[in-house]
């Protein structure tokens, strides 16, 4: 089977993995489900899927940053600003250090320039593959908001890290000084760039829009080039491409908020989007398992043909030292995460404030939370195959193998500990975003209220239809009053959520009915199809607005 043929089986193994994982009787996480489907594939004997390494990390992992920096919580992200930070780019160079020394120490004839390479792109983390894990034993809301705001900073700083080591390994020279500046040029035009990129493309669509019109699947496709854009963009000029990618998202959730969109474009949006992250996600482990029986081969040679013999240099040799790897990995965020608490507390009690340490168990959750994932996987991919005069680039292919096994391995001991470790943990419910809610609720009802008592009658109007509009107007004012909790009752908020609740019920069930009668009148040819598929759409857009949202 072609290329083609492979790709589209990866597809059809990424679709089949979301249901293998709510039928397998044992709990495993979706990425552990697609790589093994990735390794069925290649068992088939069918030609492998070879990219080209800069190919493959320009297709997936822009627009997977700038989802991330989209969708994030900005408020939980700004809230928890420091431990974040702490995480994202403290634990990012603790990482490269510690490991980077470790993984040369276990492997002595792997350059050191090499073994801060696989350090820097081990150290980013992956809150996808956590919230599969975490599915059935839901992760904290808050542990889950500074998972999620680690993960894309430090894919970022990670990435950075790991542009600076390949330069090093390829030229053999590094300078601390020079990195530094180039590391604030490549940081600061990257975000730059981003921003510019979005607020520049969003101005253009609405003013080519607003002039000559567009189809209604034009701001869908900008908005799926965006990230493409940003990231060539920063490339030109020598920036981070991937934190321009970042950049774009963050901007692009605030230029969201100015509500120009129309209402059918964003649900569309989030559907393509949607599908575009489980799909890219998706591929990316299956891509793994496609390719880990040739990188276990390649890795398992290369370790043959190393200088010391001493100790049989085999599979099981490589599996130990990944081992190895993945338990210093945990140990280090878990000595980092212990440390930067305990810092944070004696710096709140300088300051007056009470400090408070987090229970043990949350503290062993985060260092298990931290799971390698597509990130990973798609730098390390993009380990250069020569060096500039010719010959093979050192240690790449057990490179490869080594952050392939530790995503696999990080991806297993979360999916054994985090359940056992979260099991039984009683939080204090978080009760600020269900005030916050309340009040969002009862202030767009009153908006809605004042709007409804201040809207004439359309244009054109008839007088003998003045009865059918007030009572239209009766009817949305009743339902506005009633989701404030009783009849112009204002005093508690709280209601409204009640209300929110019992609406949702039966106003589901008969859109459901609705559509039924509808579907039924189009297979009896009552109606035509044309017809059922416009008002069947109709009602699914009402739908979507009562459908209860997915949290973590």
């Amino acid at each position: 089977m072609g290329e083609v043929g492979v790709v589209l089986a990866m597809l059809v193994a990424v679709v089949a993995s979301g249901y293998l994982v709510r039928v397998l009787p044992v709990a495993l996480p979706l990425p552990l489900v697609q790589i093994g489907l990735g390794v069925l594939i290649a068992s088939m004997g069918w030609h492998p899927v070879r990219l080209d390494p800069h190919t493959f990390f320009i297709l997936f992992l822009p627009p997977l940053l700038f989802l991330d920096g989209w969708r994030i919580p900005k408020v939980g992200l700004f809230r928890d600003k420091n431990v974040i930070l702490e995480l994202a780019l403290g634990l990012v160079l603790f990482t490269v250090v510690g490991a980077g020394f470790l993984i040369h120490w276990l492997i002595p004839e792997l350059p050191l320039a090499v073994s801060f390479a696989l350090a820097a792109i081990l150290a980013p983390t992956d809150p996808v593959a956590v919230g599969s894990i975490a599915a059935r034993v839901p992760i904290p809301p808050r542990l889950m908001h500074i998972l999620e705001g680690e993960s894309l900073l430090n894919d970022a700083s990670g990435l950075v890290c790991f542009r600076f080591a390949v330069a090093a390994a390829l030229t053999g020279t590094f300078s601390l000084s020079n990195a530094a500046l180039t590391f604030l040029w490549v940081a600061l035009a990257g975000i730059a760039s981003g921003v510019l990129v979005t607020l520049a493309m969003g101005g253009l669509q609405r003013l080519l829009a607003k002039r000559f019109g567009e189809e209604p699947g034009a701001p869908i496709l900008l908005n799926l080039l965006l990230p493409f854009g940003a990231y060539l963009v920063a490339e030109h000029i020598g920036a981070s491409g991937i934190l321009a990618a970042v950049a774009a998202g963050v901007t692009m959730s605030y230029v969201e908020l100015s509500g120009r969109a129309l209402a059918t474009t964003r649900v569309r949006r989030n559907v393509v989007w949607d599908t575009v992250q489980f799909a890219l996600n998706g591929v990316m482990f299956v891509l793994l398992g496609e390719q880990l029986p040739a990188i276990v081969q390649n890795a398992v040679r290369a370790a043959a043909n190393g200088p010391d013999l001493a100790v049989p240099r085999d599979f099981w040799w490589l599996a130990g030292h990944a081992l190895a790897i993945s338990f210093g990995l945990i140990v280090l965020r878990l000595v980092w995460v212990w440390v930067s608490l305990r810092l944070s507390m004696a710096a709140a009690r300088r300051q007056g404030r009470a400090g408070i340490m987090p229970r043990k168990r949350l503290i062993l959750a985060t260092s298990l939370a931290g799971v390698r994932g597509a990130i990973t996987l798609a730098g390390i991919l993009t380990l250069p195959l020569a060096l500039p005069g010719g010959e093979p680039f050192p240690g790449r292919d057990l490179a490869v193998f080594l952050a392939s096994a530790v995503i696999v391995i990080s991806l297993v001991v979360a999916s054994i500990g985090l359940p056992r470790v979260l099991h039984g943990l009683e939080l204090p419910p978080e009760t600020t975003l269900d005030a916050e809610e309340d009040q969002a609720r009862e202030a767009a009802a009153l908006a809605a209220l004042g709007a409804i008592d201040s809207a004439g009658p359309p244009h054109p109007f008839d007088e003998k239809d003045a009865d059918i509009h007030a009572s239209a107007a009766e009817q949305v004012r009743g339902m506005y009053q009633h989701r404030l909790g009783g009849a112009g009752d204002s005093h508690h908020p709280g209601r409204a959520r009640v209300a929110e609740e019992a609406e949702r019920h039966y106003r589901l069930a008969a859109l459901a009915a609705e559509r039924k009668v509808l579907l039924r009148m189009a297979r009896n040819g009552q109606i035509s199809d044309e017809t059922a598929r416009r008002l069947v759409r109709e009602i699914d857009l009402v739908e979507a607005r009562y459908q209860p949202t997915r949290q973590h």
